[in-house]
């Protein structure tokens, strides 16, 4: 485990001195082949173990049975992880001191040497730190219920406005108000492009009532729209909205009632902030009897699969 390429300490020195780039990353970079960035707040965070570490390998080999590098992030000690060893992965999955951590957390925890498990949102910036354009993630971050009147909304929003990353997700999550979501995402000049549906996805279900502002049929299809986007100089991200597999969904009449539920059992418990959705994924696997977490897993393996495709395409574009 050790360092950047040659190419980020040339141009960006001061991140370099951050990060540590596992070699098989740093050489397809160099290389200019298909990286796939992935989170792991889902590891320390959305699921119990060992089914985490299980979930997180399995994931990492879908990347690359697809054509693609995985890289994991997370930060340890305080240093960029782009791609893990698996000792770093089992730290992630059993280490009770490891924060949760979004963009606005980054400096603290780089300065006093903290772990932290990455967010879609931070995941997006130490992605582009390090060069890569793909990100496969379960849900994205939005809106939450309520949110015009409480205005909590997801800093993976902002994240996407800014910052020059796909990612590709099951939709945002169906804890979250889709409607709301999908007017901010269209107001931050956004692509929100379903993948092989005129209809965006809920994560656990592949209807959601609402439909999508733009769609694609293949992942070739979307990763010209990238080389576009980016050519036309029109920075920030897009988010692929990758429907779950027909034949691992929760039909969302189903699962409206177990969210209701959720919710409800949150408020009881005074919930707010980054807790919340951490519980709400964990009372809902409790409520399914385990089915959502079958489904979690199931979507992760499956945006996994199409952003190593959307990875491949995008680099051959040159």
């Amino acid at each position: 485990m050790t360092t950047s390429p040659d190419r980020l300490h040339q141009t960006r020195p001061e991140i370099a001195a951050l990060m540590d780039m596992h070699p098989d990353v740093a050489a397809a970079l160099q290389a200019g082949r298909a990286v796939v960035a992935l989170e792991s707040t889902i590891i320390s965070h959305g699921m119990p173990f060992p089914q985490n570490v299980e979930m997180a390998r399995g994931v990492e080999d879908v990347v690359r049975a697809n054509g693609a590098v995985p890289a994991t992030i997370a930060v340890l000690g305080g240093r960029l992880k782009v791609g893990l060893t698996p000792e770093e992965l089992h730290l992630l999955a059993t280490d009770k001191g490891v924060d949760k951590i979004s963009t606005r957390d980054l400096p603290v925890t780089v300065a006093l040497g903290k772990h932290g498990a990455t967010t879609v949102a931070s995941t997006m910036r130490i992605a582009a730190l390090a060069g890569i354009r793909v990100f496969a993630t379960g849900g994205t971050g939005g809106v939450h219920r309520g949110g015009a009147q409480t205005m909590d909304i997801s800093a993976d929003l902002l994240e996407l406005a800014r910052t020059d990353v796909c990612v590709v997700s099951a939709g945002v999550k169906s804890i979250l108000d889709i409607g709301l979501t999908l007017e901010v995402l269209e107001t931050q000049g956004v692509p929100a492009i379903t993948l092989g549906s005129e209809e965006f996805p809920a994560f656990y279900s592949r209807h959601s009532g609402f439909r999508s502002p733009l769609s694609v049929q293949t992942p070739e299809e979307a990763a010209r729209v990238l080389r576009a986007k980016w050519a036309l100089g029109l920075s920030g991200g897009v988010l692929l909205a990758n429907p779950v597999p027909a034949e691992s969904e929760i039909p969302a009449a189903e699962m409206s009632e177990h969210i209701d539920r959720a919710l409800a059992d949150m408020d009881a418990l005074g919930l707010t902030g980054k807790d919340t959705t951490p519980y709400l994924l964990g009372r809902i696997v409790e409520l399914t009897g385990g089915r959502s977490l079958d489904t979690n897993i199931a979507l992760v393996r499956h945006n996994a699969a199409v952003a190593a495709r959307l990875a491949v395409a995008y680099a051959a574009l040159g």
